[in-house]
């Protein structure tokens, strides 16, 4: 079974859910037939990707969260208690404080765990967690698919 983590931005308002939905059939229903998808637990492409996924395929699902969930922002907890009977599990990682840090470890912990990283970056800015993310892929020899949004 292939692993793999979804990152991408929490600011997803640019386009309608429409777009976002055109994405995901594109790049992540070709990988669902036999996948274990990690997600993030937060707004935008998490919170957008897990409703895709749940709704649309039959994979695997793991939510993993910095802190507890219940920190997490409430569109990220209702996408998340939408997906709920589609979850394998949800990862509560229990750091305090919920910085950068906090979310820098929790995607490195989903990027351990998969053999891929599927990431959705909005513009090119290095400094963000999604191009940290795939940078820290890159480090550790694992596929990248980047799909600029």
């Amino acid at each position: 079974m292939r692993t793999v983590t979804i990152t991408g931005s929490r600011t997803a308002g640019h386009h309608d859910p429409a777009h976002y939905a055109q994405l995901f059939t594109a790049y992540l229903a070709p990988f669902a037939a036999d996948a274990h998808f990690y997600l993030g637990g937060a707004r935008g492409i998490d919170s957008l990707a897990l409703t895709w996924l749940a709704n649309e395929t039959n994979a695997w699902l793991t939510v993993a969260v910095p802190g507890t969930l219940d920190q997490q922002p409430p569109e990220a907890r209702h996408a998340v208690n939408r997906a709920w009977d589609r979850l394998a599990e949800v990862v509560e990682l229990g750091a305090d404080p919920l910085d950068d840090a906090a979310y820098l470890a929790r995607n490195r912990w989903m990027v351990d765990r998969s053999s891929m990283v599927i990431g959705f970056p909005v513009g090119t800015s290095t400094q963000s967690g999604t191009w940290q993310t795939l940078d820290y892929a890159s480090q550790q020899g694992k596929a990248r698919l980047i799909v600029p949004t």
